[in-house]
């Protein structure tokens, strides 16, 4: 079992940014990481995602260039970094882990199996 706890998340203004952490419990080091996002009235979209190792990443398109996924195995936290912020990043923010292979890299929300209880990102323009 993995218990995900998200931090990080708040006010901002356009242009600012945040570092969002999810920190694990139980074994990490051997699952990979997704971020996901869901607005209101929208539909929970992908965010960014890296395998177990760190060493492989997946993003997208809104948010390339502007947001890094990373994670600290020794820490047993995953954060992404979100540069650049616009008032259409606002939403809640929400981490998941599976179990993968070095190199596996999963962008759909069902391919994870635990899931943190989220943090509010909130971008004024």
């Amino acid at each position: 079992q993995v218990q995900l706890v998200e931090s990080g998340g708040g006010l901002v203004q356009a242009g600012g940014s945040l570092r969002l952490s999810c920190t694990a419990s139980g074994l990490f080091s051997s699952y990979a990481m997704g971020w996901f996002r869901q607005a209101p009235g929208k539909e929970r979209e992908f965010v960014a995602a890296i395998d177990w190792s760190g060493g492989s990443t997946d993003y997208a398109d809104s948010v390339k260039g502007r947001f890094t996924i990373s994670r600290d195995n020794a820490k047993n936290t995953g954060y992404l970094q979100m540069n650049s912020l616009k008032p259409e990043d606002t939403a809640a923010y929400y981490c998941a882990a599976r179990f993968g292979k070095i190199g596996s890299v999963f962008s759909a929300g069902i391919s994870y199996n635990y899931w943190g209880q989220g943090t509010q990102v909130t971008v004024s323009s």
